[in-house]
């Protein structure tokens, strides 16, 4: 057996008497298996998990393993029927047996119970019977086929557990059993997988190869290994390109940067100690500690870019029990700290390493601000106040990347104000139509279309205990450098042709100052978006329609006026409720889009103008005892003033138009 010597199984079945709530944990992930007949796909039906969505409110639908044919939405109890659905109700079901296989197999290593051998034999041997069968397909844009799934990532994740669950019982099989085994359904998948690894970075191809290498080890095939870890675009090549400085995958999602970490680390768990690991290399290290960095108020990732619902939780025992055992770093631990609190039953993986933690560990939520220039990301914290201020300057990522140069999203009192939305299921019609586009997200958008690919650029970054500063920008008349990664091009390059964002932010104990610049020559339409977790108390204006094309055509009682001069506007919040003050010359828009999920509304705010040069000011205030009563904003040859008006004390701030001119901040007494 290779993913355990006889010696550490004896260890884990003496542990086992101990901890008998890991069988029970995973004979209950198992019981759709376990508890009915073995049901196997005789032909490539099955298509995509993530067809498996709700159209109307982008929620997961509830797979029941005796409903092939109707699918049920949890929040209205709608039946869907037919395509995309039914071939995703398969998918779904080659991953249970897959994983079954795994479990199982691992069971019947701890317990020697026979019924849990005959299932994991009597499922490798049908899927064995007809995988070299199983017809080519696909379709899904931007991705590689499969055989028993539509995409080659499924047939990897598949793969590797129907490997896994091999190597557990190899030894009771016949000579017969495992040449059928190994010659139909895991050779077969390995020649497969290495047809359809396609020359790009990306996760897909990070799972692909760790199938590959996983079967290489368990075929023991040092080709297969080979291929999977120092071919160009293998295991190797994905760490030393698909890396940011700081150690963010590229793709600058943090859910699809755990994703590609779990194939790397599943790969080396069987790796580890062999000439093919690459554990002492410096990429895991980097890439288990920076995400931490991250780690928003409230215990969860900020989820930028494409981040289902629910991936941003800090839930990734298999990852960090490993990174414990094996590096020993206390912020490690601090993470299953974490995780074990939130998960009672302890995950597999503390079953196996066993270690314990120490006493004292390091706060896990971080308290300092968080400046990363090379992965694009800045985060200013106050921890006593559970307040946090996201920017988002970070190069195009590719396909998993949301069309948001400059975005930002804010919590406060441990309470997301100013979300990012993520996604929904990619199948589901919402993906596209609404959660990716620029128009849903807290930054600037042209004609309601997307922005193209940019890689904005940092004029000047100050931090202080007096204030923060981040003066960045987008500059679209310059062409980004390729991506070595395959795109959807979902953008229209023509609408933002020599259009210009600058983006200028000031961080203050009780307020953020956010001043935009955007320099738009060919008048195009320019919305300036914002949206609040919460309820607008003060919308005006006659009711219109905001949009009729793009993602906000469904927005609800839009209402316009036009913004002169500054004005507050207020929405009751989680936390307190929220004052911003306004400033431009622009009409200001109010009206509901979908959250994530749509079940429920968030409230939109944006500011519209067609001038060739716009600035849109916005004062964030967080001073409940002595908000702000009035705003000035007074324009000069080199920048402007900003006055703040609390009760009798006015707080000046002078900024400049250059670079390297950090804004002048002074209080005075002296009503304005």
């Amino acid at each position: 057996m290779k993913q355990f010597t006889t010696q550490q199984l004896i260890l884990l079945r003496q542990r086992m008497t101990q901890q008998p709530e890991i069988v029970a944990q995973l004979i209950a992930e198992n019981t759709v298996v376990l508890n009915n007949p073995v049901k196997v796909p005789e032909t490539a039906r099955a298509t995509w998990n993530l067809y498996y969505f709700c159209p109307d409110h982008g929620v997961r639908l509830k797979w029941d393993r005796h409903t092939p044919t109707s699918h049920c939405c949890p929040v209205d109890g709608q039946s869907f029927s037919g395509e995309p659905y039914d071939g995703a109700w398969w998918r779904e079901l080659n991953g249970l047996n897959a994983k079954a296989c795994h479990q199982l197999g691992l069971l019947w290593q701890l317990t020697g119970k026979q019924g849990y051998l005959d299932k994991v034999r009597e499922l490798l041997m049908r899927y064995a019977e007809f995988y070299p069968g199983y017809e080519i397909h696909g379709g899904i844009p931007y991705n590689g086929p499969g055989k028993m799934n539509a995409q080659t990532l499924c047939e990897a994740n598949c793969m590797l557990d129907f490997t896994l669950g091999y190597d557990c019982i190899a030894e009771a099989l016949s000579a017969q059993q495992r040449e059928y085994i190994t010659s139909r359904l895991l050779r077969e998948g390995a020649q497969f997988l290495m047809a359809h690894r396609t020359a790009q970075l990306h996760n897909h191809e990070v799972k692909i190869g760790c199938a590959i290498g996983v079967l290489g080890f368990v075929l023991e095939d040092e080709a297969l290994l080979e291929f999977a870890v120092n071919q160009p675009y293998g295991l190797r090549y994905q760490l030393e390109h698909g890396l940011f400085e700081e150690g963010l995958w590229f793709e600058g999602s943090i859910h699809y940067h755990f994703y590609a970490l779990q194939g790397f680390l599943a790969f080396e768990k069987l790796a580890i100690g062999s000439r093919w690991s690459l554990l002492d290399e410096p990429f895991y290290k980097k890439m288990l500690s920076f995400p931490l960095a991250l780690l928003m108020p409230d215990g969860t990732f900020p989820r930028i870019n494409d981040c289902i619902y629910g991936q941003e939780k800090l839930d990734h025992s298999h990852l960090y029990e490993f990174a414990w055992h094996y590096y020993q770093d206390e912020l490690y631990a601090a993470a299953l700290k974490a995780i074990r609190q939130q998960y009672p039953v302890p995950h597999f993986d503390t079953f196996v390493y066993d270690s314990p933690l120490p006493e004292k560990l390091p706060e896990l939520i971080p308290e300092c601000h968080l400046h990363a220039p090379n992965c694009g990301l800045t985060i200013w914290r106050n921890s006593q106040k559970k307040r946090a201020l996201l920017i988002k300057h970070t190069p195009f990522g590719g396909e998993h990347d949301h069309y948001d140069r400059l975005n930002i999203l804010l919590f406060n009192g441990g309470k997301e104000i100013l979300p990012d939305l993520g996604t929904t299921g990619y199948g589901a019609p919402m993906h596209y139509a609404y959660y990716k586009n620029s128009a849903t997200h807290n930054t600037i958008t042209v004609n309601q279309t997307n922005q193209p690919p940019a890689v904005p650029v940092v004029h000047h970054y100050h931090e202080s205990d007096a204030f923060c500063w981040l003066d960045t920008g987008v500059d679209w008349r310059q062409i980004p450098p390729d991506l070595d990664s395959h795109t959807r091009v979902q953008w229209d390059s023509e609408a933002w042709r020599d259009v210009r964002f600058r983006r200028r932010l000031l961080w203050l104990d009780n307020a953020i100052i956010d001043i935009s610049n955007v320099q738009n020559p060919h008048s195009q339409q320019i919305d300036w978006t914002l949206h609040l977790q919460g309820k607008a108390l003060d919308s005006e204006g006659e009711c219109a329609q905001f949009s009729s094309q793009g993602p906000l055509v469904i927005m609800k009682d839009a209402r316009c006026v036009q913004l002169t001069n500054s004005q507050p506007r207020h929405f009751a919040t989680p936390h307190n409720g929220q004052a911003l003050w306004l400033y431009g010359h622009a009409e200001l828009w109010q009206g509901n889009a979908p959250d994530n999920p749509a079940v429920q509304d968030l409230s939109y705010l944006v500011l519209r103008s067609k001038e060739q040069t716009s600035q849109f000011i916005c004062v964030w205030d967080f001073d409940h005892q002595q908000p702000i009563t009035d705003m000035h904003v007074t324009p000069d040859s080199n920048g402007m003033t900003i006055q703040l008006r609390r009760g009798e004390r006015t707080l000046l701030v002078d900024l400049c138009e250059e670079y390297a001119v950090l804004p002048q901040l002074k209080t005075s007494h002296i009503p304005f």
